[in-house]
């Protein structure tokens, strides 16, 4: 069977989810689809435009904070933050690729209704309701911008993420409740023990599905894990896609647990719960910064369990255990394509 978004078409088996089709052969470069949202997708999309030109971004869309939340309340429209910093991330680093970054990324400061809106979001919000077209309203930004790859949203409608969390009552450290909104969730003081989507059986952007398909490469990660990472694999036709192409699978991960979400995690619990919200999902390739495992033992034992080799690779800024060095994540990488790839080097 098939399904149509604004005109646009995928075909579906009627059972056993995508149908399965096979990733074009390399050419001079790598076809890569990056999953994320927030500053870790920003971060791997900044490294990855610096050794392919085929590069599309797929955005986490269940933001409800700040700007992108006033947006979406007020207008009903998916949140555009996390895809206005995609876009940015992927401005080149000549002059107008840097000037229309700092642009879009510009926050007005007022005493009035436009405090806190950055000037992207209101580009892209009104380009929607210009066009009534995602996809081809953040296909013309990123001309605009000169991006260098493609940046689309996961899911087409706004998505409410919940989280199941332990411990938030301080006089019951074992009970379970739930916590409502991404804002709300990447700042829980209690353990995330996992995550939902509201709706449950979100429908993917056709697009996103077939880059997915149509890849050489997927780099899903890094991020904040459970409102950034793991909420693609909550939609049902993504998940499929991830799971049934013969794309190489990457999972980055985080350079330090993330304070609230994460917190106390080690870098191999990142892992384990990430395939316990999809476990028919492999990986080929772990990738974890040197510095950031304590304990490569136990993060090559959860890595085996997903069928993935681990990568390890100083990927920190110098100076900073949380920021990621673009051209050092870009090196890790190109390195993970050409030991890991069919066929290569490409260029």
């Amino acid at each position: 069977m098939t399904r149509s978004t604004n005109g646009r078409t995928i075909r579906l088996r009627r059972r056993g989810g995508i149908r399965r089709r096979g990733a074009a052969p390399f050419r001079g470069q790598p076809k890569v689809v990056a999953l994320g949202g927030g500053m870790g997708l920003s971060a791997s999309l900044a490294a990855l435009r610096r050794i392919t030109g085929d590069l599309t971004a797929v955005v986490t869309v269940a933001d409800d904070g700040g700007s992108s939340g006033r947006l979406r309340e007020e207008l009903g429209v998916l949140p555009p933050g996390d895809l206005r910093k995609a876009l940015a991330a992927l401005c080149g680093d000549d002059d107008w690729g840097q000037t229309w970054s700092r642009v879009i990324q510009h926050r007005f400061a007022s005493h009035g209704d436009l405090h806190g809106h950055a000037v992207g979001n209101l580009l892209i919000v009104a380009l929607w309701e210009q066009l009534g077209d995602h996809v081809q309203a953040l296909d013309l930004v990123g001309r605009l911008l000169g991006a260098q790859g493609r940046v689309l949203p996961m899911s087409a409608v706004p998505l409410e993420l919940t989280a199941d969390v332990r411990g938030l009552d301080p006089a019951d450290p074992g009970g379970m409740q739930v916590v409502r909104g991404q804002a709300n969730v990447a700042l829980t003081p209690g353990e995330v023990v996992g995550v939902h989507l509201v709706p449950g059986d979100p429908p993917a952007v056709p697009e996103a599905v077939a880059a997915v398909l149509e890849a050489d490469w997927v780099i899903l990660g890094p991020g904040s894990w459970f409102s950034s990472v793991i909420p693609h694999l909550l939609v049902p036709e993504l998940r499929d896609a991830l799971t049934v192409t013969r794309a190489r699978r990457v999972l980055s991960l985080n350079l330090a647990p993330q304070p609230g979400e994460t917190e106390g995690f080690s870098p191999q619990r990142h892992v384990e719960v990430l395939a316990r919200h999809a476990p028919k999902l492999t990986f080929d390739v772990v990738l974890a910064d040197t510095a950031a495992v304590p304990d490569r033992k136990r993060l090559l034992a959860a890595a085996e369990r997903l069928g993935a080799s681990v990568e390890f690779a100083a990927v920190a800024a110098p100076g900073s255990a949380h920021r990621h060095d673009p051209e050092l994540l870009a090196a890790a990488y190109d390195r993970i394509f050409r030991m890991h790839g069919r066929i290569g080097p490409w260029r």
